[in-house]
């Protein structure tokens, strides 16, 4: 896996559809770090929302690095379903 999809605690990610709605923060999110399923030991990434009421998430890890649905959102631009914030 290449450098740019390395995720570590702390770092900010935006979400594919921050290109539709890119007023101040809205879907950023900080890298908390990795977790482990307890029940199916799936590897999850924990992040937290820079936005709203700033909640925190968990997404199983596979998606979380997944690419955008080009089929169903054709008009996003961003490869990755979550890359790093360039702003």
């Amino acid at each position: 896996m290449e450098d740019s999809r390395i995720f570590e605690p702390g770092q900010i990610v935006q979400h594919f559809k921050r290109e539709l709605h890119s007023e101040g923060t809205t879907y950023l999110y900080r890298i908390v770090g990795t977790a482990v399923h307890s029940e199916t030991r799936e590897k999850m990434m924990v992040y937290q929302a820079l936005y709203g009421d700033c909640g925190m998430y968990v997404r199983p890890y596979d998606m979380f690095v997944s690419e955008v649905d080009h089929a169903k959102y054709p008009q996003i631009h961003q490869k990755y379903r979550f890359e790093h914030y360039q702003g």
